[in-house]
């Protein structure tokens, strides 16, 4: 019979204890937070709890995944997140204008969340398997693995989520090699190709541009969001408000103070200085991200690490520039932080492959 100690040696053999107590700081925080955010509702906050433990539980699972089995699973789940997509653009349920839910009989999901770990993941995969013989053909190759399922997302539209896997997937790109000169000549293009952009983009998503040079001119409207959450974050100054004391959050001020908006929320309650810890635990967990990507034994799993660490770090950085009014609000919460279970899930199992990349030092070629 194995005995408790060797159960519990099994268990966290493959978790990375510095990682995880980054990780778990967060999400304690998270939990209180969101107590706050939803008037003292502990049924709210049990909800957010149990998203916790499945996120969990499937980030175990991936840790303790031998890093082959990640590289044999790229295509599949990148095939498969590509039909829930296109699921979504034919049977997809509508909310608030926009069409990114699918049900699926037993719960409703989210397909593009699971594109933010495919995406990176089938583009790692590919250059892997042609690491030796790179060329100008192959990076574009991978930029089409890329743009295909951004098409989809932002046809959706969810411009929000289609940044960031369009990050996710530059990241990959970035790491694999490409030239300054071609990224240089993307930005450029880039540039150029804004007019034709603007006109692309749906009428709430130029308003949320336009709000952020003068969020005033539609104070009731369109630039409510930006500058309640404004309001928020300066109105807590140094040592913010105290706990459960936030006037923005408790008057009812301040929307979606349980998802996109949390940041407000802390901010307001502990200021400045509560501020900063927060800030010193995601740059603690992106830290330990990068001595990861750092001792990767594999091209893959720099690949796969790097993206995942760089991600993680846009992701805070933007929703917190999005609350804080220097960045157009685009509905990105904040990782770990914010209410949300498909969101929780996706991030814990990035953090599941990062823990099995420092866990298993070495590659099964496949």
């Amino acid at each position: 019979m194995i005995n408790k100690k060797e159960l519990q040696r099994r268990f966290m053999v493959h978790l990375d204890p510095i990682l995880l107590m980054g990780v778990g700081l967060l999400l304690l925080v998270s939990l209180i937070v969101l107590y706050s955010a939803t008037d003292s509702n502990l049924l709210r906050v049990f909800g957010q709890f149990v998203n916790i433990l499945v996120a969990f539980a499937a980030m175990w699972i991936v840790a303790n995944m031998p890093l082959h089995y990640l590289m044999r699973s790229a295509v599949p789940i990148y095939i498969f997140g590509l039909l829930l997509l296109v699921g979504v653009a034919l049977f997809g349920d509508i909310s608030h204008g926009a069409r990114r839910w699918l049900n699926i009989g037993v719960a409703t999901i989210q397909p593009s969340e699971l594109m933010k770990i495919a995406v990176p993941l089938m583009m790692a995969w590919y250059f892997e398997k042609n690491e030796a013989t790179l060329t100008l053909k192959n990076y574009f190759v991978a930029a089409l693995l890329l743009l295909i399922p951004l098409a989809l997302i932002a046809r959706q539209p969810d411009l929000g989520t289609a940044l960031l896997i369009g990050a996710s997937g530059f990241y990959v790109l970035f790491l694999a090699g490409l030239s300054w000169r071609i990224m240089v000549g993307m930005a450029v293009a880039a540039a150029a190709a804004a007019p034709f952009l603007w006109s692309m983009l749906h009428d709430y998503q130029r308003h949320r541009i336009l709000m952020l040079l003068d969020p005033s001119q539609d104070a009731l409207g369109k630039g409510y969001h930006t500058i309640q959450g404004m309001i928020a974050v300066g109105s807590g100054g140094i040592l913010g408000k105290g706990y459960l004391n936030g006037t923005q959050t408790h008057l009812d001020f301040l929307p979606e103070r349980t998802t996109d908006f949390i940041f407000a929320v802390y901010s307001e309650e502990f200021g400045f200085l509560g501020n900063l810890i927060l800030l010193g635990i995601y740059i603690f967990v992106i830290g330990r991200g990068f001595v990861i990507t750092a001792n990767a034994s594999t091209y893959f799993t720099r690949l796969m690490a790097g993206s995942i660490t760089l991600s993680f770090f846009t992701y805070a950085f933007v929703n917190m520039g999005m609350v804080s009014g220097i960045l157009p609000v685009v509905g990105v919460p904040l990782p770990l932080v914010s209410y949300g279970g498909t969101s929780m899930l996706t991030l814990l199992l990035g953090f599941g492959m990062l823990m099995s990349i420092h866990t298993h030092k070495q590659l099964v070629k496949t």
